[in-house]
């Protein structure tokens, strides 16, 4: 007599596919929009540099930055606006865009305050980099992430990388887009690995062949990283922009520069 409990089960008489049929479709989320403010509602802006700040050393520097002109916003619908402040803040759940006045070139500047979820991050690098915005080159400042570089980090370390794409790194339209950006800082290890809106952006930019380049800083806070990535912003990206201010100084010596995540074996 066949023993039902240790043989192999028959297979089923459905596929997959039929299974399927018997699970309700996920509802589709709406589709995130870009609002702008008059004049730039209904022209096509022209950067000479979009900078994408989501790494929180590079978010903190910009919020202090006191000539910069808020102009839009990306609408992330499943993202709640409950708990946000009207005027910005560090602790909002936003996507902001400004202006900086930058020897009279238009530089866009973005401000990514919340988590852009993986299924999103293509549908949002394709908003910034589209017909409504085209920019002449691109810059983001992100974070590495300890569990994807290949190698060791110390909670000691402060170290900053870069990506390219193939045009930034060829030096093509030199004369309109200017030299290299940080052309002295060392290439992200091989075999390390960068995903989420960075990616996605850089990835954007790789295939509408537009100079673009990733800065990935360790680590996430502490005044050490905080200085790293003013002065290559000071030196190398925008020499001519003001970044001082009295706030900045303060907030440098806050708490909310301590990462308790830092002070674990984890980090070392």
């Amino acid at each position: 007599m066949d023993d039902v409990l240790t043989d192999i089960p028959p297979p089923s008489r459905f596929s997959d596919e039929d299974l399927n049929i018997f699970v309700p479709p996920s509802p589709s989320l709406p589709t995130p929009f870009i609002v702008l403010t008059d004049p730039y509602t209904n022209e096509t802006l022209r950067p000479s540099l979009l900078i994408f700040a989501i790494s929180p050393p590079s978010l903190h520097i910009f919020h202090h930055v006191s000539s910069k002109k808020l102009i839009g916003t990306l609408i992330l619908p499943e993202i709640p606006f409950s708990g946000n402040t009207i005027a910005p803040s560090l602790k909002n759940k936003s996507c902001n865009i400004y202006s900086l006045n930058d020897n009279e070139k238009l530089v866009l500047l973005v401000c990514v305050q919340f988590n852009v979820p993986a299924e999103r991050c293509h549908t949002v690098s394709k908003l910034f980099l589209a017909e409504k915005i085209v920019p002449e080159r691109v810059l983001v400042l992100d974070s590495v992430q300890i569990q994807k570089f290949r190698g060791k980090l110390s909670r000691d370390d402060t170290v900053a990388y870069k990506l390219e794409t193939s045009s930034e790194r060829k030096g093509s339209g030199e004369a309109s887009s200017g030299p290299s950006l940080l052309k002295d800082m060392d290439y992200f290890p091989s075999g390390s690995v960068v995903d989420g809106l960075a990616a996605a952006l850089l990835a954007r930019c790789q295939i509408r062949n537009i100079r673009g380049i990733l800065c990935i800083s360790w680590p996430d806070y502490g005044v050490p990283v905080m200085q790293l990535v003013r002065s290559l912003l000071v030196k190398d990206i925008l020499p001519g922009f003001d970044f001082s201010s009295s706030s900045y100084e303060n907030e440098m010596k806050s708490s909310w520069l301590k990462n308790p995540l830092l002070d674990t074996e984890l980090y070392t």
